[in-house]
């Protein structure tokens, strides 16, 4: 526990900074939250990216519209805000009337999301981190104590934070892949926790110390071989999918890479930290512990009874 300190420092200094950026700069909405079209573009030489953007601009409707380098010199990516079309129109077709000029492409992907659906979406993205986090305090409280679950969700707020501004330094769009990346991270970090956590109760239940601060140095000293093997395997998966996988799914590997760095620290020095700054204490543990166990053969006492028809 000596470093943890130093972690919970440095953990909230990150933190602030982090909300920093939620707050002020804020998250680049993708399509799928804010509404729009994408389009995937693939022609048969290099892509004239500048002379796409031009052609757009010369649309009075299609405004915002940005234009990029998809995977390869050949493919563009193009998006931008959701276009009212009327009813007999095509907007596959109005698209592929405008890049005509161009050159000789293809449209291979063309995805378009309305503003209300784009809406709906946001508040169950949100939703689904908020009862994803509710849920895991419920099971921790249950399972151990209320301190271990308030400190394992302040560690899982902690990796969402900081993972959610990596999404706004690296300029990645918030879509719905970043969703289920936080919340595959969410998962991925509270079984982090969960097996510290299991390793405190076995070290306190052993009443080899009476030092709560002890029990969880040596719980961390006999689950690290572990933590650090299973984290780096998720990682270099994880790094393979962010270097070779398309551009189309970077909001979900890069904030999984960072979110695996990020949880595997937090369950070793922030989850354990906070719940001894929160008050746990071996003594009060004890004597808990010693309540239901007498609880538990009162009971087994009284069904033995009634079964005997004593009672």
């Amino acid at each position: 526990m000596r470093y943890s300190n130093y972690g919970v420092i440095v953990s909230a200094i990150l933190a602030l900074l982090a909300l920093g950026l939620l707050f002020f700069k804020g998250f680049s909405l993708g399509i799928d939250f804010a509404g729009g079209s994408l389009v995937q573009v693939r022609y048969t030489q290099n892509a004239p990216i500048k002379e796409v953007r031009d052609l757009f601009e010369k649309e009075a409707r299609f405004k915002g519209v940005q234009v990029s380098e998809f995977g390869s010199k050949e493919e563009i990516l193009i998006k931008f805000p959701f276009v009212e079309t009327a009813e007999n129109e095509d907007l596959n077709a109005i698209v592929a009337n405008i890049l005509k000029p161009s050159g000789d492409f293809e449209i291979r992907k063309f995805d378009t999301v309305g503003p209300r659906v784009g809406s709906e979406l946001k508040e169950k993205g949100i939703l689904s981190l908020i009862l994803a986090l509710m849920a895991i305090m419920v099971y921790v409280s249950f399972r151990y104590e209320w301190r271990f679950a308030l400190a394992s969700v302040i560690a899982l707020v902690h990796d969402v934070i900081l993972v959610a501004s990596s999404v706004i330094v690296f300029k990645i769009d918030m879509n719905l892949e970043v969703i289920a990346a936080l919340l595959t991270l969410i998962g991925y970090s509270i079984n982090d926790t969960i097996i510290i956590f299991d390793r405190i109760r076995e070290e306190m239940l052993s009443q080899k110390t009476q030092n709560a601060a002890k029990a969880i140095d040596e719980a961390i000293s006999s689950t690290l071989t572990r933590t650090l093997l299973t984290s780096l395997t998720v990682f270099f998966v994880v790094l393979i999918l962010c270097v070779f996988g398309s551009k189309i799914i970077i909001g979900f590997s890069l904030p999984m890479l960072i979110g695996t760095i990020v949880g595997t620290y937090s369950s070793i020095f922030i989850a354990p930290k906070v719940a001894l700054l929160l008050g746990f204490d071996m003594g009060k543990y004890y004597e808990n512990e010693a309540r239901k166990i007498k609880k538990a053969q009162e009971k087994e006492k009284m069904r033995r009874l009634y079964e005997g028809g004593q009672v």
